[in-house]
């Protein structure tokens, strides 16, 4: 396979995969109060078989798939850039007004349809490591780990010296029956009364959240992802070994890691000033290497031609299917659809998530056969470009 082929189909494959895997981590936010994420003693059986579904979605998904998007982003900043370079065309306006888009699309995203939107974060992310786009990777790798690092020691830091603002935001994680209920019969309601829910909660994930997490793993996985690529990494071009002992390397130091903070948080009550200075250290560095153990597990697999068309169909349309996801999920468990919010249990959620993987499987396939790319794509491409692009597939050409 050549080069720019092997390069098309890792990273559409990383990016099928990971829109694909970050569904089953999100169904507990569509269909659960915010919190049963973060402590699942909140919200629902884990009894079980319910147990079980939990436990392998905290210690493979949870936290994963979004590491591996931030890496992509940072490494499509990268492929964008070089091209315009190469042809001699303005790199930076046109980065900037798809930031811009972005944001745009994230904030009405968060605030109209579910308050769990990343694109918010990745377009202020994006715009922040664009800079530092033409760092040699051996400068970008390192300052992705230090970026990286900020997070679960400012966790802990500010858990060590203000304990009485970190018992303020307890309630968080250890919502009262009263707050669950409440979150339950908003989302049951109609679309103006989960606004009362919907907004609060997005701002809370814009501000605090970004600010005490977000920016910096964001950032940190964006400049990893730059410094990935050039070294060859994202495009499935190392050595099969190098892939393999990333797997083993991932999965073997991540998931031990991910099995302590679940024990810790058990074992705590899932108290969040415990969480903040000792579990989230296992829990941080056990999502990043698993992440990357599913890195080296997807391009293992794209090398051998072990894609299906389908996933690698999901990956060429991830924003528009990700947008697709929050659709059918809040039809599905919101007051203005079916209305099932906080009735099905861990099992039927994860029924739910099968059965939105097929239409999406089924969907992308069927779209890229009549258009050139996701509508979602194409606005984005034409935002950054400033004008008209091909939308339709004429028959003489394939999807982009």
């Amino acid at each position: 396979m050549a080069a720019g082929a092997a390069r098309i189909v890792a990273l559409d494959a990383l990016r099928g995969a990971g829109i694909l895997g970050i569904l089953a981590v999100h169904i507990q936010l569509f269909a659960m109060p915010v919190a049963a994420r973060a402590n699942p003693t909140v919200f629902g059986d884990l009894g079980g078989l319910a147990g079980a579904v939990w436990l392998v979605t905290y210690a493979l998904a949870d936290g994963k798939f979004i590491a591996i998007f931030a890496m992509l982003f940072g490494a499509g900043i990268v492929m964008q850039a070089a091209r315009r370079d190469a042809a001699g065309l303005s790199v930076g306006v046109p980065h900037y007004r798809r930031t811009a888009a972005l944001l745009l699309i994230g904030l009405l995203h968060a605030y109209l349809l579910w308050y769990g939107d990343m694109l918010v974060t990745f377009a202020l992310c994006g715009a922040l490591v664009f800079q530092h786009r033409d760092m040699a990777p051996g400068r970008l790798i390192p300052a992705g780990i230090m970026f990286l690092s900020v997070a679960p020691l400012l966790s802990a830091a500010l858990a060590w010296t203000a304990p009485d603002l970190v018992a303020e935001a307890a309630p968080f994680m250890t919502p009262s029956s009263e707050a669950v209920a409440r979150e339950i019969a908003a989302y049951r309601g109609g679309w103006l009364l989960q606004q009362s829910h919907r907004a609060a909660t997005a701002w809370e994930f814009q501000t605090t959240y970004l600010a005490l997490r977000g920016v910096w793993q964001t950032s940190g996985f964006m400049l990893l992802g730059m410094g990935f690529l050039r070294t060859d990494v994202l495009t499935g071009e190392r050595p099969a070994r190098w892939y393999a002992a990333l797997v083993a390397g991932g999965f073997g130091a991540g998931v031990p890691l991910m099995l302590l903070a679940a024990h810790r948080g058990f074992a705590h009550g899932w108290d969040l000033g415990d969480h903040m200075l000792v579990a989230v250290h296992f829990e941080y560095w056990g999502n990043a290497l698993v992440g990357l153990g599913w890195v080296g597990t997807i391009v293992l697999f794209a090398r051998r031609g072990l894609v299906p068309h389908a996933v690698l169909a999901v990956g060429r349309t991830a924003l528009s299917n990700y947008l697709l996801q929050t659709l059918l999920c809040t039809t599905v468990f919101y007051g203005h659809g079916l209305g099932f919010f906080g009735s099905v249990g861990r099992v039927g959620q994860l029924g739910v998530v099968v059965v939105i993987w097929a239409i999406q499987l089924i969907v992308s396939s069927w779209w890229l056969r009549r258009f050139a790319m996701g509508p979602l794509e194409w606005g984005l491409r034409r935002a950054m470009l400033g004008r008209p692009v091909p939308f339709r597939l004429t028959g003489a050409e394939p999807a982009a």
